[in-house]
């Protein structure tokens, strides 16, 4: 069993599952327990820590952990110093960045962010909000919020600062959006000293390359098929790539074998076009990782 050990953290909470099933597609066998924070990891160099979101950023800048998995918002909410290796483009519901959005109810006279000068706004990320409202020169009073946020315009604040994915929830709750303060994504940090190891900052790429594998590989799909010589051009004309389509020599010299990638929704229209141009034994197949 290898003495050096990387200190990660992995996002509890909303993000939990997702960013276990992405490690179990990278190939790490990851499992969460109900009534332990350690989550158990087949590889022995790696030690994992379930730590909120909202609190990873901070635990990785102060050594805590070597590396963690959070989100950008929480990273500026908590103005932490870290290196971040990589954006991971995943979240709970959508591959969609998650927006942080300034509400107020749908009979608000409120239009912009002036019209709130010196009223009350609701929120979880606190210093976000307040460097937000600073920028556009406006004094409102900022107050933390312990959850359902959105039910607290009108009566226990004036408006909101909360996050969203589909809006969906903002309608539920008779909101509209005022203004964008801040889209986020998914990010893969290190605390700097980690990154600046030798042993640990090849083991944070590692995992980060086959993470990155993984998303870059999510709705594609290979296609292969035979092609006779005289019908390449043809069939190489129908088919759009990630890279220029491997065209491999057959035992039968006027046969050539095609091999590509594309996005799983062109199957259904290229399959068809590439019959017609000659292609015969066409195989879709699954891709799990793709690396540059």
């Amino acid at each position: 069993m290898s003495e050096q050990r990387l200190k990660l953290g992995i996002p509890a909470g909303s993000l939990q599952e997702a960013t276990g099933e992405l490690f179990r597609r990278a190939g790490y066998n990851i499992k969460f327990s109900s009534r332990s924070y350690y989550p158990e990891i087949d590889d022995a160099e790696i030690d994992c820590l379930l730590i909120r979101a909202q609190e990873m950023a901070r635990y990785v800048e102060q050594g805590v952990l070597d590396a963690g998995i959070t989100g950008h918002d929480w990273i500026v909410e908590n103005n932490a110093s870290v290196h971040e290796v990589c954006e991971l483009m995943f979240s709970k519901v959508s591959r969609r960045p998650v927006r942080w959005v300034l509400c107020v109810p749908n009979d608000s006279p409120v239009q912009s962010v002036k019209d709130l000068q010196g009223k009350r706004i609701a929120t979880e990320v606190v210093g976000l909000t307040k460097a937000f409202f600073a920028q556009h020169g406006v004094t409102a009073q900022i107050e933390f919020s312990w959850g359902a946020t959105e039910v607290k315009p009108p009566k226990l604040a004036d408006a909101i600062v909360e996050v969203t994915e589909t809006g969906s929830s903002l309608r539920a709750n008779n909101l509209r959006i005022v203004a964008e303060v801040l889209r986020s994504t998914t990010r893969f940090i290190a605390n700097k000293s980690a990154w600046a190891d030798e042993w640990k900052r090849a083991k944070i790429e590692n995992v980060a390359l086959m993470l990155q594998s993984c998303l870059a590989a999510e709705g594609k799909v290979g296609l292969m098929m035979n092609v006779r010589r005289s019908d390449l051009a043809k069939v190489l004309e129908q088919l759009p790539a990630l890279q220029k389509p491997t065209v491999s020599s057959l035992s039968d010299p006027d046969w050539v074998d095609v091999n590509t990638i594309v996005e799983e929704s062109f199957v259904r229209v290229v399959v068809p076009r590439l019959k017609g141009a000659g292609a015969r034994g066409i195989v879709e197949y699954q891709i799990n990782k793709i690396i540059d």
